[in-house]
């Protein structure tokens, strides 16, 4: 970690004068549905713009040629499908291409808001024209077709080419419910619904999600992973960051304009009271035992969950209105005292698998890793049982050894990072002592994060399986323990994010004067209670770059496995290397680290091996048909309006789907599934999972393998 970090002392630096707002201008027509900026935003935006500028890592000025991407990344945000802009709208827009970099470094958010003012206009007006479309006639029977796919085409000449346009979408929409077998009349109330809905939730949109768009729009044109969190979005990065929140302990959903009760954690605060129920719709949130209760009905979900959430030891009030009951219902009031919920099913989990070499039967521990957690606050304040990854395998590990397993997996596909310090501590469970990382700041300065701790959770055979979308401290802990010849690593590339971003509370950064002014302008008073959430959001910001001991960025080129697999997710869409403004791949000088092994002269044997198993596996003859299925869905762009052309595509691709589906389950040894019957729960076709531990199955019953560290 950066003991010495020079950004911190940024952390206290005040605005120098007072920000203001432009007055936007208002789009023709749009009236009171304008959105426009508050005088926060205004502020915000200058603190982000000073930080961004002054302290990433990549020297980026914010000039023309900035302001130009900035709004490409905004216009595509908005409209990555060509569906709702015209072509006299961007014509409209060019002024503000050159200007957006001058905009940010002022505060002045009137040009973008302007801009999505337009959009929203646009997209209110393409939905109702949607809602008028039925209660024409359609005809199924013509050879139409739908271009759903439009991100390569222009944008619309005309109101009447977009009309069109959303006439197919709307017959396509229609179609869909025809093939249920439902009648015209049904379907068509059906989708009304759907599009009141989309409509409804469109006119909930609020001056923080324009600013979210156009921070992210900045931020991604400088860096891939600078990012801008508003208040409640920022809530959500620091739970999944710690796997834990303080709350009632229930996920809730947006059903019908009520907030409503999906899921109860056992043991927490709904739980305990007897007095939650699944479907039951919170309608009222009122804080302690005197506050005054707020009306949620209607709300935006992130906005209810807002009041919801808070503090432990902290009590809120709720206004229930329980299942199958009318909106006229008798409404139950509760008491629920907060508590803090660890999020035990996003955390990392095990299993055992059992392979049968000639008669040997080896036992391989699976640990499936989702993303390197841990929950800083409990840290820092000295909690014995502060939730972590690292925490969690080990007493992973000592259930595993205790069942005698031959050796681990650790499966980080899908896992895209988290805590730096996490990724350190668990490379310490797996080596005795030595540097897991090197880490270069802005001035070029560099510091060689170690493993402290002597003591050894694991000191068998691993291997370590990753993919694409294994990331940033996957990446980290896969490469040190490749070079340190600890482990092999097994699977695809990986994505590539090679970058330190440091996470400010922009609360604890702006002037505190100038803070108490705006939130008193706001009406939100230190009164209020609003939960756990900041009132100014966060900014992640890009501060240093990652190198392997061995010297080696894992920035743009990722970690490239021992043994590769096919990758599902395609490589050419998803990775550092398809991102424009990421940083570059470079080396610096290793640093001293003593090897705890060397894969090098078993390699071969291991990979002749697999390769072996491959030529004869349907499992492996069926990965590789999904892959190609998947490229060539990809390129589609078009779909039929015909009835019985669909109808005939549809009952084909089922066809197939449930052949090739039952294909794969006879090639794990599953029993096939009839049409319409479900998956059993808890059924496992991971190909590629089985491959892995099966690979180190063959390094196990070597005779010339590598002799592993010992405690």
């Amino acid at each position: 970690m950066f003991k010495k970090l020079y950004l911190m002392g940024v952390l206290a630096a005040a605005l120098a004068c007072n920000a203001s707002p432009n007055k936007p201008v208002h789009t023709k027509g749009a009236g009171a549905n304008d959105l426009v900026p508050d005088e926060q935003q205004s502020v915000v935006c200058r603190q982000v713009a000073t930080l961004v500028t002054g302290y990433n890592y990549k020297k980026v000025p914010l000039n023309d040629s900035i302001s130009a991407i900035i709004y490409d990344h905004y216009i595509k945000k908005l409209d990555e499908n060509h569906s709702y802009l015209l072509s006299s709208d961007l014509k409209d827009f060019e002024k503000y291409k050159n200007v957006l970099d001058d905009d940010i470094k002022a505060g002045n958010l009137a040009n973008a808001f302007y801009i999505f003012n337009v959009f929203q206009k646009r997209y209110t007006e393409y939905v109702n024209f949607s809602i008028a479309q039925l209660s024409k006639d359609f005809d199924f029977t013509k050879n139409e077709t739908f271009t759903y796919d439009r991100d390569s085409l222009p944008f619309a000449a005309s109101v009447d080419e977009v009309h069109n346009l959303w006439a197919q979408r709307v017959k396509y929409d229609l179609l869909n419910l025809q093939l249920t077998g439902k009648s015209l009349a049904a379907n068509k109330e059906t989708l009304k619904k759907r599009y009141n809905n989309i409509l409804s939730q469109s006119n909930k949109l609020s001056n923080q999600d324009v600013f979210q768009a156009f921070m992210d729009a900045f931020t991604e044109a400088i860096d891939p992973h600078t990012n801008y969190f508003n208040p409640s979005n920022a809530a959500n990065f620091n739970i999944d960051m710690s796997r834990s929140l303080e709350g009632i302990g229930a996920t809730l959903a947006s059903e019908s304009e009520y907030v409503t009760i999906k899921t109860i954690v056992p043991g927490g605060p709904a739980d305990k009271s007897k007095l939650v129920n699944i479907d039951d719709r919170i309608i009222g949130v009122a804080q302690g035992k005197t506050g005054a209760f707020q009306d949620v009905v209607g709300w935006r979900l992130e906005n209810a969950i807002a009041l919801i959430r808070g503090t432990k030891g902290t009590l809120v009030r709720l206004q229930l209105l329980p299942k199958g009951n009318t909106a006229t219902g008798k409404v139950r009031t509760i008491e629920l005292v907060r508590e803090k919920i660890i999020l035990k099913d996003i955390s990392a989990k095990k299993e055992i698998r059992t392979y049968n070499n000639n008669g040997k039967v080896t036992r391989i521990g699976v640990i499936s890793i989702p993303a390197f957690y841990l929950d800083f606050n409990d840290y820092k304040a000295g909690n014995p049982n502060y939730k972590s990854t690292t925490r969690d395998v080990r007493l992973i590990l000592d259930t595993l050894k205790r069942e005698n397993i031959d050796g681990v997996v650790i499966d980080l596909r899908e896992n895209g990072g988290g805590s730096l310090m996490e990724a350190i501590e668990l490379t310490g469970l797996f080596i005795k002592t030595g540097p897991v990382v090197q880490v270069r700041d802005a001035r070029n300065q560099v510091e060689v994060d170690p493993d402290e701790d002597p003591a050894i959770a694991y000191s068998g055979p691993l291997a370590v399986l990753v993919d694409r979308f294994s990331a940033s401290a996957s990446e980290i802990f896969s490469a040190a323990i490749q070079d340190y010849g600890r482990g092999l690593i097994l699977g695809t590339q990986t994505y590539g994010k090679g970058s330190v971003q440091n996470a400010i509370d922009l609360d604890k950064v702006i002037n505190p004067t100038i803070k108490d002014r705006l939130l008193s302008l706001a009406g939100k008073g230190k009164s209020v209670a609003t939960g756990s959430q900041n009132k100014f959001g966060q900014l992640n910001l890009t501060i240093a770059k990652f190198y392997r001991i061995s010297g080696g960025a894992t920035q743009h080129k990722g970690v490239l496995p021992d043994v590769t697999f096919p990758s599902v997710i395609p490589l050419d869409k998803y990775g550092e290397d398809t991102e424009p403004s990421a940083m570059p791949y470079d080396v610096i000088a290793k640093t001293t680290y003593t090897k705890a092994g060397d894969f090098t002269s078993v390699l071969p044997d291991l990979k002749k091996l697999h390769e072996q198993r491959m030529s004869t596996s349907d499992s492996y003859k069926y990965l590789l048909a999904d892959i190609a299925d998947a490229k060539k869905r990809d390129a589609e762009k078009i779909i039929t309006l015909n009835e019985a052309q669909l109808k005939q595509k549809r009952d084909d691709d089922e066809r197939t789907f449930l052949e090739k589906n039952n294909a794969r389950r006879s090639a794990m040894g599953l029993p096939a599934l009839k049409k319409g019957q479900a998956k059993p729960k808890n059924e496992d076709l991971d190909f590629l999972k089985k491959e892995a531990g099966q690979i180190l199955t063959d390094y196990i019953t070597m005779d010339n393998k590598m002799s592993m560290i010992k405690k």
